[in-house]
């Protein structure tokens, strides 16, 4: 891959973090210039929980696991993020441990920025510094809302709001999206309750008309 086209993906893949989106191209290049990147085997850990985290990771190809040990040191799946997804930003803004463990489910592509890079470039721009303002914020809204729907929602209404988060675009079914491979276990543990009522809630789904299923993976409605 030359100079030119290394940098122009660069600032694209920046371009898609929702930290970044807002910041002007003059503010952006220079992060782009110092992203590296960094290859990883299928199954290799990338970012370790309870360890120190001094780098964010932008997916450009492959596939990876977010999970998380749970009180009585069973592994519990937060999130499967593909190509365009990110983790790990917020080591750019604090020094404290990684607060989840990140695996690769397939040989993996990422581009890496370092704290002590970003930090450089943040002390330059006042509307990268602003940006870094108005992410945390989004933030803060979304754990309220994920803390109210752990707390008052139905687990079938939890099932659904995380299919519809996980399903992305099929080409196949152009009325529907669909989620990545998925057992009831993956389900329960993302979001915290058991397999078997999992079980019963796809089951309600699928008979009032709201969600399909094609092997392990779920088509759920396009305006959802």
């Amino acid at each position: 891959m030359n100079a030119l086209r290394r940098g122009r993906e660069a600032l694209e893949a920046l371009r898609a973090i929702p930290l970044f989106s807002s910041v002007r191209d003059e503010d952006l290049e220079p992060i782009a210039s110092l992203l590296i990147e960094r290859r990883f085997p299928k199954h290799k850990t990338i970012v370790e929980e309870g360890l120190p985290g001094d780098y964010m990771y932008i997916i450009r190809e492959g596939r990876v696991q977010v999970s998380k040990l749970s009180d009585d040191g069973r592994e519990k799946i937060l999130e499967f993020l593909d190509a365009g997804d990110f983790f790990g930003e917020m080591s750019l803004l604090d020094n404290a441990p990684r607060s989840a463990s990140v695996r690769a489910l397939a040989e993996s592509r990422v581009l890496a920025l370092s704290r002590a890079d970003f930090l450089t470039v943040l002390r330059r721009s006042p509307d990268l510094a602003m940006a870094v303002v108005q992410e945390l914020t989004r933030r803060l809204r979304q754990i309220d809302e994920q803390a109210s729907s752990l707390s008052f929602q139905r687990v079938k209404e939890r099932t659904k709001g995380l299919l519809v988060r996980l399903a992305r675009e099929d080409v196949a079914h152009s009325d529907r999206r669909m989620t990545p491979a998925l057992t009831h276990q993956q389900i329960a543990d993302m979001i915290g309750t058991s397999r078997e009522t999992v079980t019963r809630a796809l089951k309600g789904l699928k008979e009032h008309g709201w969600l399909q299923q094609e092997g392990k993976k779920y088509l759920v409605p396009v305006d959802d």
